[in-house]
């Protein structure tokens, strides 16, 4: 038998009655092992030094701290023997710490105090805290998600902190890009994230988010009608709904606003992050068109576009290399999504994860993003206008590992 699965069972309780979830209950067997916690760190780290030295690594703010709640469950960070509810800053817990260990692959922290060894962990069922020989699931943290184990992956062990790292993201059924820095989901990492989510089996988790929608697009770049938001939106729905869904109609007719036709063919052509990508847009279209069953009569221009390489996983055989300030010639590792998107078409390795062991995603120097948000992590992350993790960030890295052979 696994020692760690057997462990990790006794730990996180997930036997308990679904009716005394939020109760104690005593666990005389219960003993510290530490020693099969290192070991599993150690796998961690090891594969980190790998990735490391196969792709790179980029220097983010030296801050211990782990974020529990993934799914549709309350948002907890663990800081400095410390937890608190993310969003409303209720402190849920508190602990004088000789000594704590952060295990971000086993979604665990153990502290070490003067008299006990408290263990925090979130499972498939909830996230619980383990103290004096007692476990009980802490309240809002009941509902159900997969954790996949990526047996065999040489990367097993980060692609379940990426698989973290974009469910924690989810709050009430939105996906969001960092749960702390905005507010509102925006369609081209809600659905870059939903790949990763339909790999993982965890798709169930944004249903009522996406068959709600009733907007084309999500006006969140300074309210722009972006309009690689149309393909991105159909391609949602696809997921959960079909053609018959009154949203899908909307969207046909805005395509209309932004069709093309000339030498190149038929195609759509507007805005995206504040500039014209019509290679990048309707590639999006296309696959929405494709993915609900739609008619499709659009081709895709030949013409360059720096976003041209952002969509990868279909349609590869038209690119016009040598784009003018093309992403896969992308050196930004402000939006380090970007890059990774690039390298992943061109099967590259040049874009970087973190040097810490948690998180290992982020985002800077946003537009939009609220960034005053992440105080209740660490000062230093508004001061360098920084935001961690990142869904889109995270999704790129997990979807460019789950290919890699």
């Amino acid at each position: 038998m696994n020692l760690w699965k057997t462990f990790m069972t006794i730990v996180c309780a997930v036997v308990i009655p679904l009716m005394a979830l939020s109760q104690s209950a005593p666990n005389p067997d219960y003993k510290p092992q530490g020693p099969l916690q290192e070991t599993s760190l150690s796998k961690y780290r090891q594969q980190l030094a790998l990735f490391r030295e196969e792709f790179r690594s980029v220097e983010m703010p030296d801050c211990n701290f782990f974020l529990f709640g993934m799914g549709n469950r309350t948002k907890i960070i663990y800081k400095n023997g410390t937890l608190i509810n993310a969003l409303t800053g209720e402190i849920i817990n508190q602990w004088q710490v000789n000594n704590e260990t952060i295990i971000p692959n086993e979604y665990m922290v153990e502290i070490e105090t003067s008299k006990d060894v408290v263990i925090i962990c979130e499972n498939e069922t909830g996230v619980f805290i383990k103290e004096s020989g007692k476990s009980h699931l802490i309240p809002g943290t009941n509902s159900a998600i997969m954790l996949p184990g990526f047996t065999g992956h040489r990367y097993s062990e980060i692609l379940k902190v990426l698989n973290h790292e974009i469910l924690i993201n989810i709050v009430e059924s939105k996906p969001v890009p960092n749960f702390l820095v905005y507010d509102k989901p925006w369609r081209r990492d809600a659905a870059m994230m939903a790949m990763c989510l339909k790999k993982t089996g965890n798709l169930e988790l944004i249903k009522d988010w996406v068959l709600g929608l009733s907007d084309p697009y999500d006006r969140n770049n300074d309210g722009e009608t972006e309009a690689d938001n149309l393909g991105q939106t159909l391609y949602l729905l696809s997921l959960f709904t079909d053609k018959k869904h009154p949203l899908v109609g909307d969207i046909l007719k805005e395509v209309e606003k932004y069709k093309i036709e000339d030498s190149h063919g038929m195609y759509i052509k507007g805005r995206s992050d504040f500039h014209e990508t019509p290679v990048y847009q309707t590639k999006w279209l296309k696959f929405g068109l494709k993915s609900l069953d739609l008619p499709d009569d659009y081709t895709i221009p030949l013409i360059q576009d720096n976003y041209a390489t952002l969509f990868w996983w279909d349609y590869k055989d038209t690119y016009m290399p040598e784009t003018v300030d093309a992403a896969d010639n992308w050196k930004n590792d402000n939006y380090p999504y970007i890059g990774w998107a690039a390298d992943h078409f061109h099967h590259k390795k040049r874009n970087p994860i973190s040097n810490r062991d948690y998180p290992l995603t982020w985002e800077i120097h946003a537009s939009q993003a609220k960034y005053q948000g992440m105080k209740i992590v660490d000062d230093i992350y508004i001061e360098q206008k920084t935001s961690v993790p990142h869904t889109w960030h995270a999704a790129e890295v997990f979807l460019y590992l789950n290919n890699l052979i």
